[in-house]
């Protein structure tokens, strides 16, 4: 039953729905998810103003939604997607119309290679990189260890784990004291489900991952934080799931219903600005 307590009288199931590729195209959701807070007038503090931020999966879902809030906080924003470029573009025209920056890139993570080509590319275009947010991730829904190929194991962490330490590795060297990384975990991390194994394996080791980095990183003055979301309504979810489990995605949460992504981009910019300046290697669990 779904709680009381929705004051934005949030959706609390959706359509059946399927894409067919991942990570899927927030543009053609039903309905779409709401990556801004409803909030009429929402108080931004200026809390980034005039730093620059790298944002992995920035085209739609959670990294949109962090996009808009890093923006309305002053931050310019360099956004990395595959190939969904009408969620990418439509995530530039509203970031330059809160009055910020953006360029996007259209890129395969995945690459090591690219890595390097992405953070060029960044400091190229505006001179620094203050906050890197590593986000991008896949899941294949798999219930039985056996029909994990090695092929599908071996893409699930190149783009879940080994892009985070590819684009963290390149951009040490632009990354000054008082810097941010921040990798997206997942519920996964902590409360274990009967499907996906290499994508909740991945997801732990994004966690450590950030711990070791949070210590190695420290003495720079760089922290190192993640986030931990739960069931959040997102383009990965209607290409990664049946279109039952779509319709009732975020039901079984004690709040009952999926998280939107504006929900969880205040955690982002709370990791990024001077709040958490005495934070370092931990995780926001923003799941129920």
């Amino acid at each position: 039953m779904p709680s009381p307590y929705n004051p934005y009288n949030l959706p609390n199931s959706f359509p059946p729905q399927h894409q067919a590729f991942q990570p899927g195209i927030e543009a053609i959701m039903c309905p779409k998810p709401i990556s801004e807070t409803p909030l009429k007038n929402p108080i931004n503090n200026k809390k980034l103003l005039n730093k620059v931020a790298l944002i992995t999966g920035g085209d739609s879902g959670i990294g949109r939604a962090t996009a808009y809030a890093f923006a309305k906080e002053g931050a310019d924003i360099a956004i990395v997607y595959l190939n969904e470029h009408i969620d990418a573009q439509e995530t530039k025209n509203k970031i330059e119309l809160i009055g910020r920056k953006c360029i996007i890139m259209p890129i395969d993570i995945s690459i090591e290679e690219n890595s390097k080509l992405i953070i060029n590319e960044v400091t190229k275009h505006f001179g620094k990189l203050d906050i890197l947010v590593n986000n991008a991730g896949v899941i294949y829904p798999t219930n039985n260890l056996e029909d994990v190929s090695s092929a599908q194991l071996e893409y699930t962490f190149r783009v879940n784990v080994f892009s985070y330490f590819y684009l963290t590795k390149e951009a040490l060297p632009y990354l000054n004291a008082g810097s941010s990384i921040i990798n997206t975990s997942s519920i996964a991390a902590f409360k274990p489900y009967p499907i996906a194994p290499d994508y909740q394996a991945s997801k732990g080791a994004i966690t450590a991952f950030t711990k070791a980095m949070a210590l190695i990183l420290m003495p720079r003055g760089i922290r190192v934080n993640s986030v931990a979301p739960g069931e959040v309504w997102t383009p990965l979810i209607p290409s990664a799931f049946d279109p039952y489990a779509v319709s009732t995605w975020g039901q079984s949460s004690p709040i009952g219903r999926a998280a939107q992504p504006f929900e969880m981009a205040q955690a982002f910019v709370f990791l990024a600005s001077d709040d958490s300046s005495y934070m370092s290697g931990q995780t926001l669990n923003m799941y129920n």
